[in-house]
């Protein structure tokens, strides 16, 4: 008898801590079953919000250092889930795959326009994290990245595919030096992709962490780096960080309850990132070491692949934006 008592004792203790461990991690729609190795699973919470068929758009005040100066722009960034092609790396229309050569992926659309002088930068980066595991890496591993740059000396395109323990560069440029160039590079699967970082800050790519919690991972160094510092592509160590505690603060968009993730790179800067509280949450605000910073202006769900005509200007005051005005460069 009090051998049975004792083992309905245990089983209610294990039951009131595992409950006290969910409750810690305050678990996000899309990160509900991760794994005490920081694995993610995305499940009905996060396909309730990202299977609607609508995209996140958010605009940012900018500022991006640039020849040893602070640079004043505009940055927007594009969340949306879309079903890939694992044979091409790109969106799949429909009904042009076979069901087993596709999987669903969160794209990152980060544009970024700010001017140096006489002429203007429009740098756009385009981030893929998996949504279920593929190629050999886990659910919430960036499985393509691609950069661009075009100012008027001339333009560039990169991308890196991730496979099983490799990453596959090809990369076109104007610059003497960089021209033409493929490589693979060797990576742990578990690596992160600095260009998917506002993507792990919002808990759609992996590590998870807990409140308080710290961890070392490989990264790669992110396509814009090694193309504005004429750097080759290259893997390093990096320290995550998610605060205990959430905070208060202000930007153009308003007040928030924010939580604050960091990201300090061996050799390279400290990123920061705001996040919001609150589903869903979204990035107040980030800044790097280095200079970078953005803030929140505004945001809106919208299907903004079907509002190219005219009338829809005016849609940009949903995201903090004002019309760009003829005879600007």
């Amino acid at each position: 008898m009090l051998r049975g008592k004792r083992l309905v004792v245990l089983l209610a203790l294990a039951l009131v801590a595992a409950v006290a461990v969910q409750a810690a991690l305050r678990l996000r729609p899309g990160d509900a079953t991760a794994a005490a190795t920081g694995a993610l699973s995305f499940g009905d919470n996060f396909w309730r919000l990202w299977g609607d068929g609508r995209a996140e758009l958010a605009g940012y005040d900018l500022e991006f250092p640039r020849y040893g100066r602070p640079r004043k722009g505009t940055a927007v960034t594009i969340f949306v889930t879309e079903t890939f092609s694992n044979s091409l790396r790109v969106k799949a229309d429909p009904g042009k795959h076979p069901a087993s050569d596709e999987f669903p992926v969160m794209k990152l659309n980060l544009v970024q326009d700010f001017p140096t002088g006489i002429y203007d930068y429009n740098l756009m980066t385009s981030a893929f994290v998996a949504l279920r595991p593929v190629n050999g890496r886990p659910a919430g591993s960036a499985t393509k990245v691609s950069f661009s740059a075009q100012e008027w000396c001339g333009q560039v395109y990169s991308q890196i595919l991730f496979d099983h323990a490799v990453a596959r560069l090809v990369s076109h440029s104007y610059f003497d030096g960089e021209a033409d160039r493929e490589e693979r590079l060797q990576i742990p699967d578990g690596a992160l992709a600095e260009d998917a970082l506002l993507l792990w800050a919002r808990g759609f790519a992996a590590p998870a962490l807990a409140p308080g919690e710290s961890r070392q991972v490989d990264l790669v160094r992110s396509l814009r780096f090694a193309r504005l510092q004429h750097q080759p592509l290259s893997v390093t160590k990096a320290t995550l960080t998610r605060r205990k505690a959430a905070g208060r603060i202000t930007v153009p968009a308003g007040t928030f309850d924010a939580e604050v993730r960091t990201v300090a790179i061996s050799g390279g800067p400290t990123w920061t990132f705001d996040v919001e509280a609150a589903a869903p949450h979204r990035i107040l605000r980030w800044a790097s070491s280095e200079g970078q910073q953005a803030q929140l202006l505004a945001s809106d769900r919208l299907k903004y692949w079907e509002m190219n005509a005219p009338r829809y200007v005016s849609e940009l005051a949903k995201l903090g934006l004002q019309p760009r005005r003829a005879r600007m460069p």
